[in-house]
């Protein structure tokens, strides 16, 4: 479901609840303490927290992905700070959800790229210093999510991941990248797509898509990254997750 819709205006009032029951929660309020996070990243870390709590998520626990388009069409978000915008707001989330203080970063275009750990030591600046390395594009989600899958994997992890999942366009196999969200509908994984420029009428689709074990895609369209608000950003993400926790949990996928 999409939360905001075609705009980027967030709700002033309480989110609703969902409706499955969520898991107990893991751990009691943000999973790194304030004292320990970087001064530039607390107010973002402030205001996923308070998102968190509209959700009903405070004291849960994830890992949290982030997935970035380096198609040619995003050589300007990149340029203006948008993209290390989101890396940090990124990092902000996860230190209430992942204690190991870390979101790997996988950038993907015409294929996915080995991850990089962004962490609170070598955030600053972190997308201008790797980016370059990667070529420009075309846009294969596919790639991009058989990278996070083969990541995860690899980790031996057991517990929930929301991967924060940039693009400003669809993919180049659409019919693929549905089979894949499919198949992927099996692993505790959300997807929560981030839409930055026009709109992307896939995302949209993909969102609502039919078929799925559970609802593992959520959507927010960030028409302009520099006007939508930290806020905006952490409900759009967190909403959508609560709701997604829940299902996954009566569905099984998460014991």
């Amino acid at each position: 479901m999409n939360l905001f819709g075609k705009n980027t205006t967030a709700p002033t009032t309480q989110l609703p609840a969902p409706t499955a029951q969520l898991p107990a929660p893991t751990g009691q309020g943000p999973a790194i303490s304030l004292d320990k996070i970087p001064s530039p990243l607390v107010n973002l870390t402030k205001a996923a927290a308070v998102s968190l709590d509209k959700a009903g998520l405070t004291g849960q626990r994830a890992a949290v992905y982030l997935v970035l388009d380096h198609s040619g069409s995003m050589r300007n978000f990149y340029a203006d700070g948008s993209v290390q915008r989101l890396a940090e707001q990124a990092l902000g989330l996860s230190a209430n959800l992942d204690d190991d203080g870390s979101v790997p970063l996988i950038y993907f275009a015409s294929q996915a790229h080995t991850p990089i750990t962004t962490d609170l030591h070598n955030y600053a600046g972190i997308v201008d210093r790797t980016h370059h390395t990667t070529p420009w594009g075309t846009t294969d989600y596919v790639a991009a999510m058989n990278a996070v899958i083969s990541d995860y994997r690899a980790s031996s992890q057991t517990g929930p991941v929301l991967v924060i999942f940039q693009t400003d366009g669809g993919p180049n196999d659409k019919e693929a990248t549905e089979r894949a969200l499919k198949d992927a509908a099996e692993l505790p994984i959300l997807w929560a797509f981030v839409g930055f420029g026009r709109r992307v009428e896939f995302l949209e689709k993909l969102d609502d898509l039919r078929g799925r074990k559970v609802d593992n895609a959520s959507f927010f369209h960030a028409a302009n990254p520099h006007t939508v608000t930290d806020n905006q950003l952490y409900d759009g993400l967190t909403h959508e997750y609560a709701e997604w926790l829940a299902a996954a949990t009566a569905a099984g996928i998460l014991t």
